[in-house]
């Protein structure tokens, strides 16, 4: 499929919700997995993903509404109930693609908008990116030792914002390493683990997240070289399409702009307001 041909439409909307949708369910099954005791899962009502991965996980949230059907009333007891029963918020993220009875219904509901998000994309036929310095190596995390070294290296990218919890972080990219077809490439410079990035391939759609890059080795092309192994490994895996998704606005957003991804769509995520 050309270029010209892959157009920001119902259809491409729903692969790329489908794909972060998966690549959610595959984390949480990981979780469940490492930590049994967690309580941890998801659900499908209606095409949309139902991600529980504990009340505070930016995991913990909905893909897909109204993508595949229209939700009914009944689909969003169930998928509320899911939530509520569990101490958790209620979020779903919504693609504005989606059929305009999906806001008549959260608006009746008592939703509010709180986040935006950029969703981007890349068609992977004509890509050409430029060679990278040579002294950086990518190289996807293998073994048992080599996923830990990843997860601390993500997590370590992170490290300035004080709001996040460290030790959280790092949960979060340990089970990251362990999700099935979710390769993480891991960045090298002067023999020293400096960036990290995660991949998730669903249907042909490769999902670029988690890429990070300890401070103190910023600006030196790591991200350029994570991109482009990332996007070559995804070429070779036989998809058509790169998706990432970023804040409006943002450096990530622009970084990823410079690299011809373009937007499909700007999602909203929504909240579920009951007075107390």
């Amino acid at each position: 499929m050309s270029r010209a041909e892959i157009l920001s439409d119902l259809s491409l909307a729903q692969r790329l919700e489908s794909a972060e949708g998966t690549a959610g369910a595959r984390y949480v099954d990981a979780h469940a997995r490492m930590m049994p005791e967690a309580g941890v899962e998801w659900i499908q009502v209606g095409g949309t993903y139902a991600m529980f991965d504990g009340p505070d996980s930016p995991i913990t949230q909905t893909f897909g509404l109204g993508m595949r059907e229209i939700p009914t009333a009944d689909d969003m007891e169930r998928l509320e109930s899911f939530f509520l029963e569990r101490g958790s918020g209620v979020h779903h993220e919504v693609s504005p693609m989606a059929d305009t009875a999906v806001m008549q219904l959260l608006n009746s509901r008592g939703y509010q908008p709180e986040e935006l998000t950029s969703v981007l994309y890349l068609p992977l036929d004509s890509v050409s990116l430029p060679p990278g310095d040579p002294k950086i190596s990518v190289k996807i995390a293998g073994s048992d030792e080599e996923k830990e070294r990843w997860a601390v290296t993500a997590a370590e990218g992170w490290r300035e914002f004080e709001e996040i919890d460290r030790d959280f972080m790092l949960q979060l990219m340990r089970i990251g390493a362990s999700r099935d077809d979710a390769p993480c490439f891991l960045a090298e410079l002067e023999n020293a683990a400096v960036a990290a990035g995660g991949l998730a391939i669903h249907e042909g759609v490769a999902l670029l997240a988690g890429a990070s890059t300890i401070p103190e080795w910023r600006q030196r092309g790591a991200q350029q070289a994570l991109l482009k192994a990332r996007l070559n490994y995804a070429k070779d895996q036989g998809c058509d399409l790169a998706m990432i998704c970023t804040a409006p606005g943002s450096g990530s957003q622009r970084n990823a702009q410079r690299q011809g991804f373009r937007i499909a769509y700007t999602r909203i995520k929504w909240k579920l307001n009951r007075p107390s």
